[in-house]
């Protein structure tokens, strides 16, 4: 099919203007004042309507348990697997799967299949080997081979470190998984990243810093996550933002309990604080920690049971950014297109670019409200109407 979006307003992620686009097969072919195609009826030309609308590139969430989380409160808090439209209808276009805490009940081999069975509904799927502890739990055996032999696997993670849920992993045993993931993604040409789950711990960055502090391996091979976990662990991934590292805020769609002095630090506060420190623009992500486990607090902040984490996350954060703290929607929307993209190495992905995937989210201009998600070339979702069920979605559920 090809698809021309009309009269659109573009952010690449920075704006150009009102344009519109042309998509062939799976690829951006064009990005013009005005396109006139004729193709004599031989092909079928869907016309989308931008008028009023945002162009932006299709969301990259970089941490997401697709296999499902939890689990540390017993077998029952176990959360359920990421369906295909819990993530387009969040925008998300392109995703990074992880296991977490279970490595055991959850593996490798099914995290695999997941991601390739959300790949064949229509999304693009990537994922980390390994779960919380050290050594890992890898698919073959090896961390080089995983990466270097199987192509969705970009890096290892999401290691846990300053939490108790840990393996309590040593200096030696961190580095070394370091180094072999960084060496096995310099030969097969990927990201190689370390994805790091940060608990609240004093010891925060402790390990990852010795590693850059005490070896040859550079800050940029890390990816630690969770870093607005508290006020105190956030000015840490400041210093380390600054120093060169990029950092992965956590998103959240429940505002009401982070704003207490010492607790977690929104994303919106969180870039602002960035911004102002001089950090550079490309040091920042947004994940949601889709399908993890969260609390649930009633008004006395008392804990009343269990939530799962969504994809839906991120264009909250992004809106609050917008229009609490005034940030521009271009600076805000790095954190989950091309600043994603660049650390994770993921081609094609991330700006609207022609030769670039056709992976797009059509926003209200006022609300900032996701109303058409097109992911390689297929519309996922229109004028906020699911087009595109995952197998065994009812549709009738959603």
């Amino acid at each position: 099919m090809v698809i021309i979006i009309r009269n659109v307003s573009v952010y690449k992620p920075d704006p150009v203007g009102i344009k519109d686009v042309l998509i062939l097969g799976d690829k951006i072919a064009a990005i013009e004042d005005k396109i006139d195609i004729n193709l004599n009826g031989l092909v079928e030309i869907k016309e989308i309507d931008g008028t009023g609308k945002i162009l932006v590139p299709g969301f990259i969430d970089c941490h997401v348990h697709i296999l499902g989380g939890g689990g540390e409160g017993g077998f029952s808090t176990r959360t359920p697997e990421a369906t295909l439209s819990d993530l387009t209808t969040a925008g998300v276009t392109t995703v990074v799967g992880t296991l977490g805490t279970d490595g055991i009940a959850r593996d490798m081999n099914a995290l695999l299949a997941k991601a390739r069975g959300l790949e064949e509904e229509g999304i693009t799927t990537y994922i980390y080997t390994g779960s919380y502890r050290l050594p890992l739990r890898t698919l073959t055996g090896d961390i080089m081979t995983d990466i270097m032999a199987i192509d969705k696997i970009i890096g290892i993670g999401e290691i846990a470190i300053s939490d108790h849920r840990s393996a309590q992993p040593s200096f030696e045993e961190f580095a070394k998984a370091v180094a072999d993931a960084r060496v096995a993604g310099m030969l097969s040409g990927k990201a190689g990243i370390v994805n790091v789950h940060l608990g609240d711990g004093p010891r925060k960055l402790d390990l990852i810093n010795r590693v850059v502090e005490e070896t040859e391996i550079p800050i940029t091979q890390f990816l630690p996550t969770h870093i607005n976990r508290s006020q105190e662990l956030f000015e840490e991934g400041i210093k380390f933002a600054k120093a060169g590292g990029c950092i992965d805020f956590t998103a959240s769609e429940d505002p009401e309990f982070w704003e207490d002095e010492d607790g977690e630090v929104r994303f919106s506060k969180g870039l602002k604080r960035l911004l102002n420190e001089g950090v550079s623009l490309d040091n920042f992500t947004l994940s949601s920690d889709g399908q993890g486990s969260l609390p649930i607090f009633n008004e006395k902040r008392e804990l009343v049971g269990l939530g799962v984490g969504k994809s839906t996350s991120l264009v909250i954060g992004i809106k609050e950014c917008v229009f609490k703290e005034n940030i521009p929607l271009e600076i805000a929307i790095r954190a989950v297109t091309c600043n994603p993209a660049k650390i994770l190495k993921l081609k094609g992905k991330g700006k609207i670019e022609t030769s670039y995937d056709a992976d797009l989210c059509l926003l209200d201009k006022d609300s900032l409200d996701i109303e058409t998600v097109i992911a390689k070339g297929k519309v996922m979702v229109e004028n906020k109407e699911v087009k595109v069920y995952g197998t065994f979605e009812e549709k009738s559920s959603l």
